[in-house]
């Protein structure tokens, strides 16, 4: 940030906004800016009133018309350049007050000949369209490793520890990557009185509690690997390829790192479980995002929440952001403008900006079942790698999917007839069969035995396929995909129509 902000007070920006909740953080680099530009800092709230930095004189001013008075006295001041920051000025221009959106604009055309600034500090930007073009926003990162290894090193002198191996050091580093310096400080110090060290696992465990509390981006720590997926051969061989374009050879090879990948396909055939497995092979962390929670309901918080996101997982970077379900998220991005003041729109095109632009070795992983939902510039190459459409298990597929599903359930795949459990179950999906399984023990449960393929077959019976209640709309699926996307298994005869998955919801 300091780079950018040295630039915008050197060019004479009257008017800037850094949005953050690291308030001391950003004002550290805003007095290092200050003192590198020699310019007269001074700071506002409505509780402390206005402070001059240097001088340490405080003035008591609490209401923020009285303080644009005396910053006005300050701007009057010959040879002496001034930045000012507001902290939370933006709460009270929450509906806006005409008369302070005046004297701010008056005072930011003050400003602007006299080479002075005002900063607005504050958790999020919210300002009213008087102002919109009065004020520039300021990129502030989440902290990177380095300014985290400053904190990890004070929390370690406080407690009087020794600093840590390298690899320890640096695996508690990665793992508080896209916290806050204060929530990192928070983090190591719970390490600290539960081993009474620094153990990664207890950072990565308060991270993944951290990003959930948020409600945007979760951290998944259970991954299952590539070797849990019944099928899909051609999707695993893709990404089995892949899977070392993040390495620092790749780097040096000149290797771009990979965008992205959008898995389209009916209900239950394993689209989510892939992208789990995506992470694993790749060894990265996993984030899900949530697209709905994005758009919140007050003006101005959407945009300002999907920023936050591409903080967290550009800090975190590399890693997998995996959005379950994309098409609920953006389907009404086409009609945003008659439905929502047009911030559906704004946010799709953000995050299609984001994807098509972002530096950061940021992989994502959308799924979709219903993709003509997606508007049609979402699918254009660019934005993903590769797309691919995801079917219905065929018979080859199903057994596999029934080794899987039995052994993830403590039994052995060799006491079950696959083979014929596979032909039994026709059109059935991944999930289907692992609901069938589970429906089986039940049964078997209660009458005292082991599960057997009786059992099994008296449950496939009681169960009707989603294929059989929605076979039009995956012809039409079907119909799409044909030419549009890549089969995600191997297509040797008219009978292999097929690609097959373990169970997984979606």
């Amino acid at each position: 940030m300091q780079q950018q902000l040295t630039t915008y007070l050197r060019a004479g920006y009257p008017g800037l906004a850094i949005i953050t909740a690291e308030e001391a953080r950003a004002e550290a680099e805003i007095t290092s800016v200050c003192t590198s530009l020699e310019r007269h800092l001074h700071a506002w709230s409505s509780s402390e009133g206005l402070i001059d930095i240097k001088e340490g004189r405080v003035t008591t001013c609490p209401d923020p018309l009285d303080a644009l008075q005396l910053i006005e006295r300050l701007f009057g001041q010959e040879k002496i350049r001034h930045v000012i920051v507001m902290r939370d000025l933006q709460l009270y221009l929450e509906p806006s007050d005409p008369m302070l959106v005046r004297r701010l604009k008056d005072l930011l055309r003050l400003a602007k000949p006299g080479g002075h600034a005002m900063i607005l500090l504050g958790c999020r930007l919210k300002l009213p369209p008087e102002l919109d073009h009065e004020i520039t926003g300021v990129d502030f990162s989440l902290p990177a490793a380095e300014q985290l290894g400053v904190v990890l090193d004070g929390i370690l002198a406080t407690n009087k520890l020794k600093r840590p191996n390298e690899a320890i050091r640096e695996g508690a580093l990665q793992s508080a990557l896209g916290l806050t310096t204060t929530e990192a400080e928070n983090a190591f110090a719970l390490s600290v009185v539960e081993t009474n060290g620094i153990d990664h696992k207890v950072v990565a465990r308060e991270k993944a509690r951290t990003l959930k509390r948020n409600g945007l981006v979760e951290v998944i720590e259970t991954k299952p690997s590539l070797a849990d997926i019944g099928g899909l051969d051609q999707l695993k061989e893709w990404l089995e390829r892949r899977s070392g374009a993040f390495s620092t050879s790749a780097k040096a090879y000149g290797l771009p790192a990979p965008k992205g990948l959008l898995i389209v396909g009916i209900p239950g055939t394993g689209k989510s479980l892939t992208a789990k497995a995506t992470a694993s092979a790749f060894g990265l962390p996993l984030l899900r995002l949530d697209m709905g929670r994005v758009f919140a309901g007050i003006v101005g918080q959407s945009e300002s929440n999907l920023r936050s996101v591409i903080q967290t997982a550009e800090a975190i970077a590399p890693c997998v952001l995996w959005i379950d379900e994309i098409e609920k998220g953006l389907s009404g991005s086409q009609s945003s403008g008659s439905s929502d003041g047009g911030t559906s729109s704004r946010v799709f095109g953000s995050f299609l900006s984001w994807m098509q632009e972002k530096e950061k070795p940021v992989f994502v992983v959308a799924t979709a079942n219903d993709v003509s939902k997606l508007p049609p510039e979402f699918l254009r190459k660019g934005r993903f790698d590769e797309l691919f459409f995801v079917d219905l298990p065929d018979a080859l597929e199903r057994a596999q999917i029934w080794d899987i599903v039995i052994a993830r359930h403590g039994r052995k795949p060799a006491d079950f007839d696959s083979v014929v459990l596979a032909r039994a179950c026709e059109q059935f999906t991944g999930a289907e069969i692992d609901a069938v399984f589970i429906d089986a023990m039940h049964e078997a449960y209660a009458d005292g035995k082991e599960p057997g393929n009786k059992h099994i077959v008296e449950a496939i019976t009681r169960t009707v396929p989603l294929a059989n209640l929605m076979d039009g709309q995956i012809a039409a699926l079907r119909h799409w995909a044909k030419g549009r996307a890549r089969e995600a298994a191997s297509r040797s005869t008219p009978a292999r129509r097929y690609s097959g998955r373990v169970a997984e919801s979606n």
